[in-house]
């Protein structure tokens, strides 16, 4: 590299030599992303359609049209997940011309740490889901299907919800009005919804309530909304680690998948039937293109996913669980999510002191993360098993995540019969 020299009184013309050797700022477009992970993401995708797939054509006698509709909405969320792994590279090159990248606090102190990494990548994951989500409907639903206001309406507050994360990751919103954004977002949705609003009493509650059945009415609908700003929320806040926000999805996309299939071969109601596999249409292209993202944001990350996946993410799941009437055991399947939110609370209501990254430590001479005081589960389970790198981290996390679904289907099939 040419060395500096001191100003000469005369004149002198610069050496070919060291002109060449003068740094100049790459262009965007020269971008080359590292290649997608494929490596541990396919074969783990590849067992979960097996099991998936064998529940729904030899498992369960389903019925033929439901099939043929869940193996279409399949072959086409394959087709978003060529499509978004195509598109990534693409579109990072447009938001690094548009100065939207960040870099790795996590890797602060290594060659790593000052790499621009493009930011807002779920902008990307989000279109191709809502332009599959958009196409199916010529496949399965009809002018007059009771299903299609209600459809629309969930894409419609996903796509109000993927508008409004950009604009986070565009303006940076404060917080506080991040916890009012969801709610905007949940209302098409809110005055679509036709479904009822009462709730099963608990069997051993029953004696106390009065009631095995109670209509809730718009409490119902605040309950709905309520979760909507929940779901969006705790994806964004359990964060921070290369793969932890689209893996947390995955996980959870996975569960909700096989809970329907579940509930679509136990059941002879028609109705129900639907619901769930309303549901299972909502999902497929969610976690196709989530593994995408996965692809390129696993550790070391390529992309950001940025506030645009995590609200995506967590509205897309609001609504099936809302429209499929299984708001609890989404609950359960987000766990680690809502213990996260509770341990969080004391910083986010600003009881106590509530730094703006409230990331662990990283060492750069052993690469090596520590917890810090700060109240996340990413911070608790440093603390508690000690320190490791932001990769373990995170597989530790997503292992967590996948016990928490686990135990989810564990209390259903203990409490059934007994709890409702």
């Amino acid at each position: 590299m040419a060395t500096r020299r001191k100003p000469s009184s005369k004149p002198s013309e610069i050496p070919p030599e060291v002109r060449s050797e003068e740094a100049k700022p790459p262009h965007p477009d020269a971008l080359s992303l590292a290649p997608p992970k494929f490596g541990l993401i396919i074969p783990v995708a590849a067992a979960f359609f097996l099991s998936f797939f064998y529940l729904v054509f030899v498992k369960y006698r389903i019925e033929p049209d439901l099939r043929r509709s869940i193996a279409i909405n399949a072959a086409m969320s394959f087709g978003a997940f060529v499509l978004a792994v195509r598109m990534i590279p693409v579109a990072a090159r447009y938001v690094l011309r548009r100065n939207l990248y960040g870099f790795d606090i996590n890797k602060k102190g290594t060659p790593q740490g000052n790499i621009k990494v493009p930011e807002s990548l779920g902008i990307v994951i989000g279109i191709v889901y809502l332009v599959i989500a958009i196409l199916f409907q010529h496949f399965n639903f009809t002018s007059d299907s009771n299903w299609l206001v209600e459809y629309n309406a969930a894409l419609a507050s996903i796509c109000f919800m993927i508008l409004l994360g950009f604009v986070d990751d565009v303006l940076d919103v404060p917080w506080r009005a991040k916890l009012v954004l969801p709610s905007f977002a949940a209302l098409p949705l809110l005055m679509a919804y036709a479904g009822h609003t009462t709730i099963i009493i608990p069997k051993p509650l029953i004696q106390y309530v009065g009631v095995a059945v109670l209509d809730l009415g718009w409490i119902y609908k605040l309950y709905m909304g309520m979760l909507a700003v929940f779901c969006t929320n705790s994806i964004n806040i359990h964060a921070g680690l290369n793969g932890l926000e689209a893996g947390q999805t995955v996980v959870i996309s996975a569960a909700v998948l096989i809970h329907n299939v579940i509930q679509i071969g136990a059941s002879t109601d028609p109705e129900y039937q639907q619901a769930h596999a309303f549901s299972i249409y909502l999902v497929l292209p969610l976690l196709t293109t989530s593994l995408a993202l996965l692809s390129y944001n696993w550790y070391p990350s390529s992309v950001f996913v940025g506030d645009t996946y995590t609200y995506f993410a967590g509205m897309a799941l609001a609504v099936v669980g809302i429209l499929g009437h299984y708001s609890e055991t989404l609950l359960l399947f987000f766990l680690p999510q809502v213990l996260n939110f509770l341990y969080s609370c004391p910083q986010l209501f600003k009881i106590i002191p509530c730094p703006r990254h409230r990331l662990p430590r990283f060492d750069p001479q052993t690469g090596l993360l520590t917890g810090t005081k700060d109240g996340t589960l990413v911070n608790l389970f440093l603390r508690l098993f000690g320190r490791c790198t932001e990769q373990m981290l995170c597989i530790r996390l997503l292992i967590f995540q996948a016990l928490s679904c686990l135990l989810c289907f564990w209390l259903r099939y203990v409490l059934a019969g007994w709890y409702k």
